[in-house]
């Protein structure tokens, strides 16, 4: 066997998503694997919280690119059928808008959509109609060429079904969503609901490039689905893969510095990490930091071995950051659904608040609002509801953190309340607050503290031109062989499907494997 290919040492560091997931299909290879986690539990961003009966997501909370977690679970030789048990939501989500008394419903059917669409703007089925063909060939090819790749090979930007879009693609990079919708739609509720998957990627509709309108084809063109028992059994699956492919998971473990060789060319020799019992070193060939690539980076090694120091993140954004609300509540919400967004009127001037030159908690703010109860009674008791908030705010640690029943700092519970009261309000819920049972709020400062965030980004690099595909940072070291970058942080991008595929593009490259595309699936039945 090639030194390529045989058996390594591997340590990640990291047990969020993308560590999780590099530690299973790495060890499903053969390598020897140690993951490195410094919190009491894996997960990462896709936390657990559970309370009096009731049990929060403390992140991820949609199910998107199904075929992304399909391929990843049949690399395992499993099948996500087999790991989860999914249901379709429907509707798919319900949009509050700020002066207006209706609502409007996204189903998974397209041709309802449509139908939604032509009823607030004549003509505008047929434009969503061409707006969601486009988003389908954009997402086609944005699996078959730029998702699965590191961009180790020039040869990938040169496939002959990129130059044969080239003319379109040079229009999608270089105008914006806002624009590329404005363009299309005239109702502003429209432009709203088409602007926002943004949101997803990290970034706002004026900032992010119109190839991101690829994502409407997930929510409105596609069913939205959610597993039952919560994001925390997308976790416990991951996590029992890796256990059962040998892989050895610690938490406890802080990692305090990735050691290499003095070889004029260095490369990884061990990490060091501190748990209770003190101080530990672990031999290794190869490490993937599944962590924050800042703090990989300005943190874990020396300053002549960063690829990317301190002052590289000068011309960097981080995604927004995030004021969260976790709530119990008395009695039944019936207005909202699973999940439920409401957009204020002011728009522009919300994203200005979150990404502009003078960053502020927005006021008011738009908010997005999950109620896994709608679906899964095991997340909250008897006649009770379970809410999950989230509003957009700067990635800014000085917004500070959430607490407990209203004892997070004054910033973070100002926004929560603003939001609970936006969302009584408008879902005709005037004694929503009076009726929480169980609060916790969790601030910019908790990301930062808990998962060594950025600047306390809730979610990664916001996908700006500048910082997607083969402009976004790497996935491996220049400076150190063997090291190597899994995450929102790096190659391919931000949320769950994302992370999921840069961990097989760990496995590519120690594969050798400089293909555009997934790896082959060998001897796997359907999802």
């Amino acid at each position: 066997m090639s030194r390529l290919h045989e058996p390594r040492r591997v340590v990640v560091v990291g047990g969020g998503i993308a560590g999780l997931a590099s530690a299973a299909l790495l060890a499903h290879e053969g390598h020897t694997v140690t993951l490195l986690e410094k919190r009491d539990e894996l997960g990462g961003r896709v936390g657990s919280y559970e309370r009096d009966g009731f049990r929060f997501d403390t992140g991820a909370s949609w199910y998107l690119m199904p075929e992304v977690f399909d391929h990843f679970f049949a690399l395992l030789g499993t099948t996500t059928r087999e790991q989860l048990d999914l249901t379709v939501l429907e509707p798919s989500y319900r949009v509050f808008f700020e002066g207006y008394d209706e609502h409007l419903d996204v189903h998974p059917d397209e041709q309802r959509n449509l139908k939604t669409f032509e009823a607030l703007e004549p003509g505008a089925g047929r434009r969503l109609e061409e707006y969601l063909d486009s988003a389908d060939d954009a997402y086609t090819m944005a699996l078959d060429r730029f998702l699965y790749t590191a961009f180790e090979s020039p040869g990938s930007l040169v496939h002959p079904s990129i130059l044969r879009r080239s003319p379109r693609l040079a229009r999608l990079l270089t105008r914006s969503l806002e624009s590329h919708v404005a363009a299309r739609f005239e109702d502003p509720r429209l432009r709203q609901v088409l602007g926002y998957p943004a949101v997803f990627l990290g970034s706002s509709p004026d900032r992010a490039p119109s190839m991101y309108h690829l994502m409407s084809r997930m929510d409105l063109g596609d069913r939205v689905l959610y597993p039952l028992g919560g994001f925390t059994r997308l976790i416990e699956a991951v996590e029992g893969l890796a256990r059962d492919r040998g892989a050895s998971l610690h938490t406890g473990a802080t990692v305090t510095g990735i050691v290499t060789t003095a070889d004029r060319r260095p490369a990884v020799e061990a990490v060091t990490y501190r748990d209770a019992e003190g101080e530990h070193t672990v031999a290794a060939d190869v490490v993937v930091g599944a962590a924050d690539l800042h703090h990989l980076e300005t943190e874990l090694l020396p300053r002549h071995l960063q690829t990317h120091p301190e002052r590289s993140w000068r011309s960097r954004t981080p995604g927004p950051g995030a004021v969260l609300a976790l709530l119990g509540v008395e009695g039944e919400l019936p207005a909202l659904p699973h999940h439920s967004l409401f957009f204020t009127r002011d728009w522009k001037q919300n994203f200005r608040d979150v990404f502009g030159p003078e960053p502020r908690v927005p006021d008011p703010a738009s908010v997005y609002v999950c109620k896994p109860s709608a679906t899964d009674p095991t997340v909250a008791p008897p006649g009770h509801e379970n809410l999950f908030l989230l509003v957009p705010v700067p990635a800014d640690v000085t917004i500070g953190a959430g607490g407990d029943e209203g004892a997070g700092d004054p910033a973070v519970e100002k926004a929560a309340d603003a939001a609970i009261d936006m969302v009584g309000s408008w879902a005709d819920v005037p004694d929503l607050r009076d009726r929480v049972v169980v609060r916790r709020t969790i601030g910019p400062a908790d990301f930062a503290r808990k998962f060594n965030a950025w600047q306390g980004g809730a979610l990664g690099l916001e996908h700006t031109l500048r910082q997607s595909a083969f402009l976004r940072p790497g996935n491996a070291s220049s400076k150190v062989d063997g090291l190597y970058y899994a995450g929102a942080t790096t190659v391919p991008g931000v949320g769950l499907p994302m992370c999921l595929i840069s961990a097989e593009l760990v496995l590519k490259r120690l594969r050798g494997d400089r293909s555009a595309g997934p790896l082959p699936v060998e001897g796997a039945g359907a999802a």
